[in-house]
């Protein structure tokens, strides 16, 4: 059974449904499927004028991403500042090499990569459960300043 039958089912809604009540089962499939999508997510080590990591996750179709001065936490007990910076595109995530010249200027090296489960976001809190090589399980960034956030593993 498919999962739009499902919540047909679930709700009582036969196949002469009025439009609103349709329109909301195909919305609760859409949100299924985005849902337990699996985002990716990449670390950038980053040797510019000052060594950093650049932590990023795919969100709204973008990489929003966070500088984070010092190697980012793989246990638990370590908390990381993440100052937020311009969101990049997604095809960024491959990026290794070097900036020759202007911001950012230095050599870039993938330092994790995979994928991501969002687990809840809110504007001042994200969870999510990272499946990367170095960075495995739950994590969260806690927002305390403007752009400011603590990145710390669960």
């Amino acid at each position: 059974m498919k999962n739009k039958e499902v919540i047909e089912k679930f709700f009582g809604i036969d196949k002469g449904a009025k439009p609103f009540e349709r329109e909301y089962c195909d919305r609760i499939s859409r949100y299924d499927k985005i849902k337990n999508k699996k985002l990716i997510f990449v670390v950038h080590e980053h040797f510019a004028t000052h060594h950093h990591f650049d932590f990023r996750l795919e969100m709204d179709g973008v990489l929003k991403s966070w500088a984070v001065p010092k190697e980012p936490p793989k246990t638990k007990g370590i908390r990381r500042l993440a100052i937020q910076v311009e969101d990049h595109d997604i095809s960024y995530a491959n990026f290794h090499g070097i900036i020759k010249e202007g911001y950012g200027a230095g050599t870039v090296k993938i330092w994790d990569k995979g994928r991501y489960e969002l687990i809840s976001k809110e504007p001042k809190k994200i969870v999510f459960n990272l499946f990367g090589k170095k960075m495995k399980g739950e994590y969260v960034l806690l927002k305390f300043k403007e752009k400011n956030w603590l990145l710390f593993k669960k």
